[in-house]
């Protein structure tokens, strides 16, 4: 029987990003240096496929410190961790490394700035996502007020209007976050921002991607997983820049297939912690069901690289 015919997109860039790539090679380099196990504070990054290949070479996750033992050598992921975490490792005499994406420390270090000028922080991110959580951690309670929303600019209750500054999440939609922005400069017009935008240059050229492929595809895909923030973000995007059906699926086999009946042309694009062999199995098994024809959509090149900590860079 013939194939029936699909032209598949595959945006570029996709797929990891120099802050996962570094955070995924620190477990591995820890694991080479101090052997198994080594504990893992919270998911590396926000992908089963990668976490589950970490365990398996004797990486051991947990959510809490609490969960480590004192003689065994910590990670802190790459969405980073409060203050209090590294602070508790110290006192424990624990070898820790952290792996925080340079990205979300940059954050960290602007918060801690305006915190040392006498700024409240507003931080615009979701509640509950770790990285949220270890920005937040890094002042005193009631230093950083979070909004996710514009109708949450609106009822924010701060200590003085006149002495305020926001960062943001690093995994957000750029288009959403500009129009809350905006809602923050109107009602607080002395509010201080970042100089450049904190939402990451990965995220932002990932989106930029979609917003080209979108328009031209009759169905998107999005490989990634439910709990990543960047992932998700991408099928609103998706959805906003014209793609009648945008999803996000962890694998190949999670395809809703018949809610793809009948289409002649799918984007495929990945989260920034999705690996490249998840995309391949995707296209795999696109090729299996039809002839298809990949064309690829090209928005921007990256070089960036991020270094390792220099302890995992000495011998042991």
């Amino acid at each position: 029987m013939t194939k029936p015919p699909l032209t598949l997109y595959l945006a570029a860039p996709r797929g990891f990003c120099a802050g996962v790539d570094r955070a995924i090679k620190i477990v591995e380099m820890a694991l080479e240096k101090w052997g198994a196990p080594v504990y893992v504070r919270h998911e590396i990054v926000h992908n089963k496929y990668v976490v589950d290949g970490l365990r398996a070479k004797g990486a051991v996750f947990v959510e809490e410190l609490q969960d480590c033992p004192d003689d065994r050598p910590v990670i802190f992921s790459a969405h980073g961790v409060p203050k209090a975490v590294p602070a508790e490792a110290a006192k424990r005499e624990m070898i820790y490394v952290d792996a925080t994406c340079p990205l979300v420390s940059k954050v960290h270090i602007e918060a801690a700035r305006h915190h040392d000028n006498g700024l409240q922080m507003i931080m615009i991110g979701h509640e509950g996502h770790p990285e949220t959580i270890g920005t937040m951690g890094q002042l005193p309670e009631g230093e950083v007020l979070l909004v996710e929303t514009v109708e949450d600019v609106a009822t924010v209750e701060v200590r003085d209007p006149e002495r305020l500054a926001f960062v943001t999440q690093t995994t957000l939609s750029v288009d959403d976050t500009i129009d809350i922005v905006a809602a923050l400069q109107a009602r607080f017009p002395k509010i201080v921002g970042p100089h450049k935008e904190d939402i990451c240059y990965a995220t932002t050229n990932r989106q930029e991607a979609v917003k080209a492929m979108a328009p031209k595809c009759d169905a998107m895909l999005v490989v990634g997983a439910p709990n990543s923030s960047n992932s998700k973000r991408l099928v609103e995007v998706g959805s906003k820049a014209g793609c009648a059906y945008s999803q996000l699926v962890q694998r190949a086999p999670d395809i809703d297939w018949r809610s793809l009946d009948g289409i002649s042309s799918v984007g495929i694009t990945a989260g920034a912690s999705a690996p490249e062999e998840l995309i391949t199995e995707v296209i795999d098994a696109f090729r299996d069901r039809y002839d298809v024809t990949v064309e690829m959509v090209e928005t921007a090149i990256e070089n960036v690289e991020f270094k390792v900590p220099r302890v995992l860079r000495e011998p042991a």
